[in-house]
């Protein structure tokens, strides 16, 4: 029982300590809130009109709850895993637990991913496999040691928001700094003249204007360090690159390429935020794709991979077994990223079936 009971107490001590930074951005935004709408809005004694306090309230609002939104999708949307297809065969996995020789372990693993839309491969130009989870990794997918597991299009695991940034939520992390950047800003603009008339000696000495002053230093504080984040991944996402991909490069069949799977600024940012622009501002899903296979603007065929016919590659599975997003494989849209068509509208049943059969020249 003792090793048991301590295993217990050092899991939940690793939970808190997981927990620790959401409990401390969140006593963060509690405590601003306090300090703008109570100590400056409300309580505040100066010469300030209703109609100003009217406006500053309702913008300070909507931006609040929009921040807590998106942070709330980045916390608690499950990051997805590869689908079931990408894992070994019972007999495939004795195989290779019996196999000594790395050229008979890869022997097995190009067969096994000559069914799959797989096209990068390791720095030595192996096929990429997770030892860990069993499996043949999709590109642009990556082993968590944090949550142990893979993660499809893994771009970190952000210790923020106690959550692997990556397919299911990347829209949502980037929602999540946007609007966090905007509620610094509008706290520290309006914070502002208050914060001059502290420096002079001109507010009324109550408790107000301590929590006034320390408003404006937290504001301004985190809005210099948000805004090179938020623009870091601006320039990742016209890149279309992953933070992971930025410091290496993924490798395909000719070696490393660092734009694989760039398709122009455009198309990059519509394969994160969706062709439905009325829902690029809202934190709900609308990327592009399953998260498994992407386009790329590499358009030639990998000689090892042969093209999965139409109708074999099983509809999205999210954690759990139910899909959250809605199911919209890649290879239903390369076309029109690709192409520059509308995907949305081709929904005769032929061109689904043309545009599944070129899959082999259009994934990476």
């Amino acid at each position: 029982m003792a090793p048991s009971g301590s295993g217990a107490v050092r899991s939940g001590c690793r939970r808190v300590f997981y927990w620790s930074p959401v409990l401390f951005i969140s006593a963060i935004v509690v405590w601003s809130y306090y300090a703008f709408v109570l100590q400056l809005c409300v309580e505040n004694t100066t010469k300030i009109n209703e109609e100003e306090k009217l406006a500053y309230l309702l913008v300070y609002h909507v931006l609040l709850f929009m921040f807590v939104w998106a942070y709330w999708r980045t916390i608690f949307t499950r990051p997805m895993m590869p689908l079931e297809e990408f894992h070994l065969p019972p007999a495939d996995r004795q195989l290779l637990e019996r196999e000594d020789r790395a050229e008979s372990v890869q022997e097995v693993l190009r067969r096994v991913a000559k069914e799959l839309p797989v096209y990068t491969r390791t720095a030595s130009g192996a096929i990429r496999f997770c030892d860990r989870c069993h499996l043949v990794k999709p590109d642009r997918c990556h082993h968590c040691s944090v949550c142990n597991k893979c993660i499809l299009k893994m771009d970190h695991h952000c210790p923020w928001v106690n959550n692997c940034v990556g397919f299911s939520n990347y829209k949502f992390f980037l929602l999540f700094l946007a609007y966090s950047l905007l509620y610094c800003l509008f706290i520290t603009a309006t914070d502002m003249p208050y914060f001059i008339r502290f420096w002079t000696n001109s507010l009324p000495d109550t408790q107000a204007k301590f929590h006034i002053m320390f408003l404006f230093f937290a504001a301004a504080m985190f809005f210099i360090s948000l805004s090179s984040l938020f623009s870091y991944h601006c320039w990742l996402v016209c890149k279309n690159r992953s933070t992971l991909e930025a410091f290496r490069a993924p490798v395909f069949q000719h070696g490393p390429n660092k734009n694989g799977f760039s398709l122009g600024a455009s198309k990059n940012i519509r394969q994160v935020f969706g062709d439905e622009k009325k829902y690029w501002a809202l934190p709900v899903f609308s990327s592009l794709g399953d998260g498994c296979s992407f386009p790329t603007c590499l358009v030639s065929q990998d000689p090892e991979q042969a093209p999965v016919p139409a109708g074999q590659r099983p509809p999205v599975v999210g954690p759990g077994g139910a899909h959250p997003f809605p199911p919209r494989p890649a290879r239903g849209s390369q076309t029109w990223l690709l192409g520059g068509g509308s995907s949305e509208t081709e929904s005769d049943g032929g061109k689904q079936r043309d545009s599944r059969g070129k899959r082999g020249t259009l994934e990476t």
